[in-house]
């Protein structure tokens, strides 16, 4: 009970404000490029393999970042980096917006997936290790709530910007095409993160990690009071090893690759893109467009997707600090299987016309899109926000920043390889044996939760087993 009466709540609540700043900026940076593959199509005159490595070009910057961020948050700290990936975002989104050259369109591409795969895995990281436990999990899944908002921002801009301009190819403010400013509005909330990280104070953990005690217990004192603060500070400094600095070796047990709590990580990080859950949302667009809707009704089912999964969120927050993490785990991989094999059979009943287009009836079109929605509920109920929550609380401080580099690089690497190959496989296989192999992965992964995944609800940083 003094714990909790000195708890600074408002504190605590802007800091993870500012740091899911992070998360709105992941969304939005993710969620751009869907409306704008006819503007690349066009600008760089791409083939259908090349439109998916144009856009899964951030990708390959999320895999570098997130692998990176880890380590150099292990050196430099998580706010600092996080100021770096405030630079690249700002950078980024100006560059992708007025590059008439793939080449130079592409590296700008991967510089904002630096920053995104960098904030992605250092906002969780960071919001647990400055939020009480009994708390930990709501806190952390605000951030998906704002990546989710991000991509529902971009998903909303992209629609107003291709209703005024008449289509996104249109010319708009400037003389500048539409679909270049869906990249160019990235920059807004790029400047408002960069500023408002000078105003958030460096993690504890961190702090201890480099033997800046002192400065430990005055951001502790702050979060926690002076009383809970002196014994959090024993509790950090025991529960790093002595002999050394965190490092990358220390992901590995004796006589093994990885410990097996890096697997359990990894499990979740690989799965949690096999779903196929960024289809939705990098190709949402193109994707009802294949199954028979025209642009602008594509667009809006975008948007619809992005509310019900702000809504699905809340729900997320409601339950993850009571029933637990691996609940909604099971609950969420079980709901995708069937969601995801129900559009199976919607897309199977279609039919092709002339040009070898998908063309769905209406009922098929209506059934198919709740499909979709409620496959997107179950996601952000489950896998969305917990696979965060969990990689940012479930390892031991001497190695969080380090199973971070591998799990981020391995959730990134996924989410590239998802996001390339469904271009392709979507016009070589369709779309109905596309979503089986989703479809498929959901049901795997509901087995993977059962044998590996540990309960970390409730459960003290300091106490998190390797």
């Amino acid at each position: 009970m003094a714990q909790e009466d000195q708890t600074n709540l408002g504190f605590i609540a802007a800091i993870v404000a500012v740091a899911t700043i992070g998360g709105l900026l992941f969304g939005y940076d993710s969620g751009a490029v869907n409306g704008t593959q006819e503007g690349l199509r066009t600008a760089f005159t791409l083939s259908e393999g090349g439109l998916g490595f144009t856009v899964g070009s951030l990708l390959i910057g999320c895999f570098i970042g997130a692998f990176f961020a880890g380590t150099l948050a292990d050196q430099m700290g998580r706010r600092n980096v996080m100021r770096l990936a405030a630079i690249l975002f700002l950078i980024g989104a100006i560059i992708q917006g007025l590059a008439t050259d793939q080449i130079v369109f592409v590296l700008a591409r991967i510089a904002g997936g630096m920053a995104v795969g960098a904030a992605s895995v250092l906002s969780p990281a960071y919001i647990s290790e400055v939020a009480p436990a009994n708390i930990r999990g709501r806190m952390t899944t605000v951030q998906q709530i704002m990546i989710i908002t991000g991509l529902t921002a971009a998903f909303l801009v992209n629609y107003a910007l291709q209703q005024a301009a008449g289509a996104s190819t249109n010319l708009f403010w400037g003389g500048i095409e539409a679909w270049r400013w869906m990249y160019l509005m990235q920059a807004v909330p790029a400047a408002v993160f960069l500023v408002a990280l000078f105003f958030i104070p460096e993690s504890p953990r961190f702090l201890v990690s480099k033997g800046r005690h002192d400065q430990a217990g005055v951001v502790l004192a702050k979060l926690f009071g002076e009383i809970v603060a002196k014994a959090k500070l024993e509790e950090i400094r025991g529960s790093f090893t002595a002999d050394h600095r965190p490092r990358l070796s220390d992901v590995r047990a004796p006589g093994t690759l990885l410990r097996p709590i890096v697997w359990a990580g990894l499990v979740l990080a690989v799965f949690q893109q096999l779903v196929g859950i960024n289809v939705i949302f990098y190709y949402g667009a193109t994707l009802w467009q294949l199954a028979g809707f025209t642009e602008s009704d594509s667009l809006l089912i975008n948007i619809l997707s992005g509310a019900v999964s702000i809504a699905a969120c809340f729900i997320t927050i409601a339950l993850v600090d009571k029933i637990g993490r691996k609940p909604l785990l099971l609950i969420g991989s079980a709901g995708m299987t069937v969601t995801l094999f129900a559009m199976v059979y919607a897309f199977s009943q279609g039919s092709l016309d002339p040009t070898g287009k998908l063309v769905l009836s209406q009922g098929l079109g209506t059934f198919a899109v709740v499909a979709a929605n409620l496959y997107v509920i179950f996601f952000n109920v489950s896998w969305g926000p917990i696979m965060w929550v969990m990689l940012g609380e479930m390892f031991p401080n001497q190695i969080r920043g380090s199973a971070l580099a591998v799990c981020g690089f391995a959730q990134w690497f996924s989410n590239y390889l998802i996001a390339q190959t469904f271009p392709i496989m979507a016009v070589g296989i369709g779309l109905a044996a596309s979503y089986s192999f989703y479809a498929v992965c959901a049901l795997i992964s509901f087995f993977l939760v059962q044998r590996f995944i540990h309960e970390t609800k409730g459960v003290e940083l300091e106490a998190m087993k390797g």
